[in-house]
């Protein structure tokens, strides 16, 4: 190397045979299989015309333009360039559209300017389900799956419980790919909506499952005074958590009254009435039942 150019001046000659300094966002660029996708520049059109606009997929030349365009057979009536910014449109997409796109611009007295980027196309997503085994499930006894499917490019798998992003326990967990729930065993809680919401960077659907698990009864209880006055109307109430809904039974001072409602009325109370209510909740499909007891006293005595 000669003696006399100094480094300064060595490493501006070297950065200099070839400029990138952005001239494509940094990428990567989604499109749609079917649509389409403008690669633009940072470029403004310069005043005396690029010597040469090249853009190339894969190290193959996809077109070329100086005082004509090439354009490479595959890429016919699919591609658009705006040769005074370098800005390339691609149409009608299919999967194998998808890799590094090189930009090289070569200036009228400038230097040649390279750009990269990456393109990637996806299916739209369609069709989207959520599928479970049909089974009567019974908490605490029953275990179940939730798988959720769909066409397209899936990027992504979100699952939602009743409005809230699922929340992960000992009882509910993932497979690898978030495609499937597995609760094991089903509780009360599992019981509502399940949304799977599948995604990619183009499109996105969400698919509803209600679940139903059965349980109960819990937390009988019977409205209702506990204490009227003779000849007044006595109204009492049984409520029970259950699904599905609860069959009641009314026994009175343990003789059952043959009453199988919710409700108990007593249209005037008269001392023969006096003492205790028991309403019993019972769940057909879990076969269990709860009960409760309410003392009715006479409010004058």
């Amino acid at each position: 190397m000669d003696k006399g150019i100094p480094w300064a001046t060595v490493m501006i000659l070297l950065s200099d045979v070839c400029a990138g300094d952005n001239i494509l966002p940094p990428g990567p660029l989604s499109g749609a299989v079917g649509g389409r996708v403008k690669f633009t520049t940072s470029l403004s059109p310069p005043e005396i015309p690029f010597l040469s606009v090249s853009w190339s997929f894969k190290s193959v030349n996809i077109i070329t333009s100086t005082s004509t365009n090439i354009t490479e057979p595959g890429h016919t009536n699919r591609i658009s360039l705006d040769r005074a910014t370098g800005s390339l449109e691609l149409r009608n997409l299919v999967p194998e559209d998808s890799g590094e796109y090189t930009l090289t611009i070569i200036p009228d007295g400038g230097l040649q300017r390279i750009g990269r980027i990456t393109l990637n196309v996806y299916v739209p997503i369609t069709g989207a389900t959520i599928h479970s085994p049909a089974a009567v499930l019974i908490e605490n006894q029953s275990s179940t799956s939730l798988t959720c499917e769909a066409s397209g490019s899936i990027s992504t798998i979100e699952w939602i419980k009743d409005g809230r992003f699922l929340h992960l326990s000992d009882s509910v967990s993932l497979s690898m790919d978030n495609s499937t729930v597995f609760i094991r065993p089903v509780h009360s809680s599992s019981h509502g909506t399940y949304q799977c919401r599948i995604s990619n960077p183009v499109s996105s659907l969400t698919a509803v499952l209600i679940l139903t698990v059965n349980y109960g009864p819990y937390n009988t209880s019977i409205i209702g005074p506990s204490a009227a006055s003779p000849g007044q109307k006595v109204t009492l109430q049984c409520t029970a958590v259950s699904v599905p809904p609860a069959n009641f039974s009314w026994a009175f001072n343990g003789t059952d009254t043959h009453v199988n409602t919710p409700m108990f009325v007593l249209e005037k109370l008269e001392s023969k009435s006096i003492g205790n209510y028991t309403c019993t909740a019972r769940n057909m499909v879990t076969k269990k039942e709860d009960s409760a007891v309410l003392d009715l006293r006479d409010k004058c005595a």
